[in-house]
């Protein structure tokens, strides 16, 4: 009976001793992240440790931006800043440099330092790319 139960359940199968349906590790599988909000979550993360590491106030990071029409949108708070930004129908390296920018506009960086946390950031992102291309 419980191979029946097992069989009816995708992913499940039968232990070969005790004839119990045992479902597979939530984590047996690496998932790809493919889609462009796990690519703008991934991306996220690899900005907020990458400016914490350099010293920077973080922002956080949201889609889309409250206002219409607009592809970045900078809120800023007593306690901090959310860098809004636009991800459909815009090619992803788009989406990046207004997190990036957002990033830089938070911080109110300005010459010399402003290009090189602009460089740092944009390769912190960019390790997460080549990173998502070979889990795919």
């Amino acid at each position: 009976m419980a191979r029946r139960a097992a069989a009816g359940y995708p992913g499940r199968r039968a232990s070969a001793t005790s004839e119990v349906a045992v479902t597979p590790r939530w984590d047996a599988h690496e998932v790809a992240e493919k889609g462009p909000t796990l690519r703008f979550a991934s991306a996220a993360r690899r900005l907020g440790a990458a400016a914490r590491a350099a010293g920077l106030v973080v922002p956080a990071f949201r889609c889309p931006p409250r206002v219409a029409g607009v592809a970045r949108t900078i809120r800023r708070y007593p306690g901090g800043a959310v860098v809004s930004v636009q991800l459909r129908d815009r090619p992803f390296p788009d989406v990046a440099a207004d997190m990036v920018e957002g990033v830089l506009v938070v911080n109110q960086l300005r010459g010399e330092a402003e290009t090189r946390m602009r460089a740092a950031l944009a390769g912190a992102i960019d390790a997460s790319s080549t990173e998502n291309a070979r889990a795919a």
